[in-house]
Order: C-alpha cells, then sequence, then structure tokens
C-alpha cells in the first residue's frame, strides 16, 4: 500500500461551522458516509468499514442484541447510531448499549435524533484504517462523558483494552470472550470470530 492509498483509507479532518440540526440534516443526506464531530467541533469524515471488519462488527451487535432480548434491560445499537456526548462531541461507536432508564428518560425527539447521551457500553473494532491512537483517545472520551465500560478491540494486534472510569486501562491478549460486569450482568461477548 503506497502513502496515497493510506492517506485516501483514512479518516478526513475538515473544520466546518455547522449547527446541531444542520450536522444531523448533513448525515441523514450522505448516508453513504461516516461523521463524528469533536467536542472543538472538527469534523469527522470516516471511510466505509471493509467488509471484513463488518462482518465482524455485526457479530457484536447481534449478541449484543440477543442478550438484550432476554434480559431487557437496555437498548442495543449499531455503528451508524449518532450520540451527542456531554462534552458537545457527536460520535458513532461500533456497537453500543443504554441502560433502559437511562433510554426513556430521554424525549422522543431527542430519540430520534443523536440522543444526548453517552452510552453505558461503547464498543470500538479496529479496522484496517484506524489509528489505535486515535481510537484509545475516542475510548478516554467515552470513559469521561459517562461511559461505563468499553472495550477498544484491536484485531491486528488481537488484544483488548477495557475501560472503566477511575481505572487504568486492561489490556488483554488474543482473549476469546469478553464479560459484561455489572454494567451488563450475564453477558458475554463471544471473541472467536471477532478478533
Amino acid at each position: 500500500m503506497n502513502a496515497t492509498t493510506t492517506t485516501l483509507l483514512s479518516t478526513l479532518k475538515l473544520e466546518i461551522d455547522l449547527t446541531d440540526d444542520q450536522f444531523y440534516q448533513m448525515c441523514q443526506k450522505n448516508r453513504d458516509y461516516r461523521f463524528e464531530r469533536t467536542a472543538s467541533g472538527e469534523l469527522l469524515i470516516m471511510p466505509p468499514t471493509g467488509s471484513d471488519t463488518g462482518r465482524r462488527n455485526v457479530k457484536i451487535t447481534t449478541q449484543l442484541d440477543i442478550w438484550n432480548s432476554k434480559s431487557n434491560l437496555g437498548e442495543v445499537f449499531d455503528s451508524s447510531t449518532g450520540f451527542k456526548l456531554p462534552n458537545g462531541a457527536e460520535r458513532s461507536p461500533d456497537a453500543s448499549w443504554v441502560k433502559i432508564e437511562r433510554w426513556n428518560a430521554l424525549t422522543p425527539e431527542q430519540q430520534e435524533k443523536f440522543a444526548p447521551i453517552c452510552p453505558d457500553l461503547v464498543v470500538e473494532l479496529r479496522s484496517a484504517s484506524d489509528s489505535l491512537k486515535d481510537l484509545q483517545d475516542k475510548m478516554q472520551e467515552y470513559i469521561e462523558n459517562g461511559a461505563q465500560l468499553g472495550w477498544l478491540i484491536d484485531r491486528k494486534n488481537k488484544r483488548v483494552e477495557i475501560y472503566h472510569p477511575g481505572k487504568d486501562v486492561e489490556i488483554l491478549d488474543n482473549p476469546t470472550s469478553l464479560s459484561g460486569e455489572d454494567v451488563l450482568p450475564g453477558f458475554v461477548l463471544d471473541l472467536q470470530q471477532i478478533i
């Protein structure tokens, strides 16, 4: 892969001043792209994931959704879902989950757009084009904005970084599963077809 190809696969960062409604409308009109916005207002345009990453990502959301349909403890979201974090950033984790009482506390209008809430669980699955440092910074941002548990699944290095509020990052080398701990009681993510 040459430098030009690497640049084309990377996230594009732009300084564009958009209101929340303008940002939402831009995302709705350009559904083939994935947009995020940092707390400072920087617009991030990310390339679509490759087919293999998408295939692995759906295994994460499927497992979460199967567990959630039995427990009814919250709501599961896929990678196309945007959330407005308390710091003003608008982010789209690869998979996420919000406790039902927190979700139900939002108005229907808030639930319809980019919900003004940080998910309780956030999952990022590193794709070939993702910078590990950028994903680590994003995971810290989720934790600082209210996430209770974060999993950064790094397929390239066959490891998982686990994030908790007020704790050091825990690193697992080549794990076969992850526990939802007390955030998602009884949930275990099988990583065998993901890593």
